[in-house]
C-alpha cells in the first residue's frame, strides 16, 4: 500500500536508485523494461538548471534525489524535496550532501495533502512517481494548487497501452504493490487539464510519457 514500506520495498528502492542515478545503466534498463530512451528523462531534469536564481522548486515525490542533479553548482534556488517515504528522504539527503547542497528543504508529506500554500512554487518536477500512486489525478490537482500562475509542472509517468510487453511489466509491478492502477497517455492528458494546467508537451517514449504543463489560473 502507498506509504507503507516493506523489506521488499526497501531493497527494490535501493536497486532502483542505484540504476537510475547512473545514466549508462539507466538507458539499457529503461529500454529493456519500458522501451524508453532515458535520455529524454535526463534532458528534462536538466531544465532545472535554466531557472533564474530565487526561483522556488518543488520536487515531489523526490525519491532518492534524482532531480537534484539538474541544479547548477552555483544556482541559488529554494528547492523543496517532498516524499511520503522516510527512507527515500534519507537517501535524498545523502544525495544532496554529496553534491554539497545543504540549502535544500526535505519534507515528509503525502502528495495529495501537502503542507504548502497556494501559488507557492515556480516549478514542480515529478519524475518516476505518478504511476506509483493510488490516485495520480488527485496528486496532480494538489501540485497545480501549489504552482504560481504561469508556473510549470515537468515530469514523467509510466503509462499503460504502449505495448503488450510493457503492459505485462506494468501489471507485474502492480501485483508487487509498487505501482497503482495507472493510466494511458490520454488519461494523463486529462489529469493535467482537469487540474487547470495547459499541456505544452506530452510525448511518450515507449511506456514512459514525458510532460510539460503550465498553470494558467
Amino acid at each position: 500500500m502507498w506509504g507503507e514500506r516493506t523489506l521488499v520495498d526497501l531493497i527494490g528502492g535501493a536497486a532502483y536508485d542505484y540504476a537510475v542515478e547512473r545514466e549508462w545503466l539507466a538507458r539499457p534498463a529503461g529500454l529493456a523494461v519500458w522501451g524508453t530512451d532515458t535520455r529524454v528523462l535526463f534532458d528534462a531534469i536538466r531544465l532545472i538548471g535554466d531557472l533564474p536564481d530565487g526561483s522556488a522548486v518543488l520536487d515531489v515525490p523526490c525519491g532518492g534525489g534524482l532531480a537534484l542533479r539538474g541544479m547548477r553548482s552555483d544556482q541559488r534556488l529554494r528547492y523543496v524535496g517532498a516524499d511520503i517515504s522516510p527512507d527515500m528522504l534519507t537517501r535524498a539527503r545523502r544525495r544532496a550532501a554529496a553534491l554539497g547542497r545543504y540549502d535544500i528543504e526535505f519534507i515528509e508529506a503525502d502528495i495529495v495533502r501537502m503542507p504548502f500554500d497556494d501559488n507557492e512554487f515556480d516549478l514542480c518536477v515529478s519524475f518516476n512517481g505518478l504511476h506509483c500512486l493510488p490516485d495520480p489525478a488527485a496528486a496532480i490537482r494538489e501540485i497545480a494548487r501549489c504552482l504560481k500562475p504561469g508556473g510549470r509542472l515537468v515530469g514523467d509517468s509510466v503509462v499503460r497501452g504502449a505495448g503488450l510487453r510493457q503492459d505485462l511489466a506494468f501489471s507485474a509491478f502492480r501485483r508487487a504493490g509498487a505501482f497503482g492502477a495507472g493510466g494511458t497517455v490520454d488519461d494523463l492528458h486529462s489529469w493535467l487539464t482537469d487540474a487547470g494546467l495547459t499541456v505544452d508537451h506530452l510525448q511518450p517514449s515507449g511506456a514512459v510519457a514525458l510532460f510539460n504543463a503550465t498553470a494558467t489560473r
